[in-house]
């Protein structure tokens, strides 16, 4: 893949557009007219952009660690919220201030609860035993062929 076609790809990724992108990497007018969907299916092009989309699917997904460690930051009260609280400044006036505050305990239970779920704290248990049961039906012969 040469470097055109490379910033071609770029181009796509963050547009999808095969004709303007094109037209950025440096392709003419007509060219990129008429044959930027060949761009496309280049496979040194196709090959590069599936895996830099892959690569920015994994980057925009929060993995397991980060997840279970904003749940635990939240239950500890270590997140803040923003909030907007009208203040009144006079006759008919007031302002609108931002102000930050702690999660709140309900939002701390629940992290909490989301938490325990996931390490299976709070899961009941259960003895189940096992027991045999024959079933009889009828009488049973080996040897007799009726």
């Amino acid at each position: 893949m040469n470097e055109r076609q490379k910033r071609f790809a770029d181009e796509y990724i963050r547009t999808a557009n095969a004709y303007q992108s094109a037209i950025r990497a440096g392709y003419s007018e007509k060219y990129s007219k008429n044959n930027s969907h060949k761009l496309l299916e280049n496979s040194g092009v196709k090959s590069y952009v599936e895996a830099r989309f892959k690569e920015l699917e994994k980057q925009a997904i929060a993995q397991q660690d980060e997840v279970l460690q904003f749940l635990t930051s939240v239950m500890r009260g270590e997140e803040v919220d923003e909030e907007n609280i009208v203040v009144p400044k006079g006759d008919f006036l007031s302002d609108v201030e931002k102000h930050t505050k702690r999660a709140d305990t309900a939002q701390r239970i629940k992290s909490a609860e989301l938490l325990g779920k996931r390490y299976a704290i709070f899961t009941d248990k259960q003895e189940i035993t096992q027991r045999n049961i024959d079933i009889n039906i009828g009488e049973y012969d080996d040897d007799s062929e009726d």
